[in-house]
């Protein structure tokens, strides 16, 4: 298998990762502390919605870092074609 190439959102994606998995800990903690269901949905769904912001910008940056440069600059269409595929990301 081959190695990526570091890109510079990488340390700003595990910074979000490793404040999610500290979240995740809390979590743990609030349904054996049995707190109440809702309380722990919206913790839930705050710690889907940050995994969910660093996959984007994971997805975005291989866009722009990586298949970016696979395109021929001067392809018709090359840069609405890129930003289509950015914009159809959202729904992963």
């Amino acid at each position: 298998m081959k190695l990526a190439s570091v890109h510079s959102s990488h340390p700003d994606i595990v910074k979000r990762l490793r404040r999610a998995e500290g979240h995740l800990r809390t979590i743990v903690g609030m349904v054996e502390a049995n707190r109440s269901c809702l309380e722990i949905a919206q913790q839930l769904h705050a710690v889907e919605k940050a995994v969910g912001a660093a996959k984007k910008v994971l997805v975005h940056d291989h866009i722009d870092h990586c298949l970016e440069g696979a395109l021929s600059p001067t392809a018709p269409g090359a840069s609405k074609s890129i930003n289509e595929f950015k914009e159809i990301t959202k729904y992963l």
